[in-house]
């Protein structure tokens, strides 16, 4: 779908040719499988529950709730809108309108979830963390940057990009061995050091 009329059509169009029309951006999506691929889903889901239920405590009324994924299989996680809600493209349409309907779009829009996917190794390695420490600051931090980076790889935009962008340099700095400390201490240094501009004559003809 390349123009925005695409959109409103499709969102009407239940079915075409005998075959339904399911969005794969939207929750709901149920990919066929068999006993076997079911039962390891469900063993995935009762491992990655404490995940869930802490992810969705540290990001709030940012989602609706923080689910299991069955669609991804690369990323770490994604964020679908409910089946009856606007796509990602469609709220980018009703947010791009002059005298849209401010109410309608908060309803339509509201409802977000956070699929994670357990065969990621940033998603296995959080579940670990937080086995060790549910009060890891790190975790919050990275939970936080994992739903920025999933509202936009989802299509959507960001409300607050001034903290997506704190969260980045928090993280360049970690990779970077960088103690905030340690800056502060080098700063207080260099302004402790006397300027050679406020010495009087006497002293720099002395040093001369």
């Amino acid at each position: 779908m390349i123009e925005p009329i695409d959109e409103y059509c499709v969102q009407q169009l239940k079915e075409y040719e005998g075959k339904k029309l399911v969005c794969a951006s939207k929750e709901g999506l149920s990919l066929s499988e068999n006993e076997e691929e079911e039962k390891i889903k469900e063993e995935e889901k009762e491992k990655f529950e404490e995940l869930c239920k802490i992810m969705k405590e540290i990001l709030g009324d940012k989602v609706e709730k923080v689910v299991v994924s069955e669609r991804l299989s690369d990323s770490p996680c994604i964020l679908v809108t409910g089946e009856y809600g606007w796509s990602a493209n469609m709220e980018r349409i009703m947010k791009a309108q002059a005298l849209r309907d401010s109410s309608m779009s908060t309803y339509m829009s509201s409802r977000k979830t956070m699929e994670i996917n357990p065969r990621n190794p940033i998603i296995f390695e959080l579940k670990n963390r937080i086995e060790m420490d549910k009060n890891d600051k790190t975790v919050k931090d990275l939970v936080n940057l994992l739903s920025d980076t999933a509202l936009l790889t989802s299509g959507f935009s960001l409300d607050e990009p001034h903290l997506f962008a704190q969260r980045i340099h928090r993280m360049i700095k970690l990779g970077l061995s960088i103690d905030d400390e340690e800056i502060e201490e080098t700063q207080e240094k260099f302004e402790n050091i006397p300027s050679l501009d406020n010495q009087p004559d006497d002293e720099m003809e002395a040093v001369d």
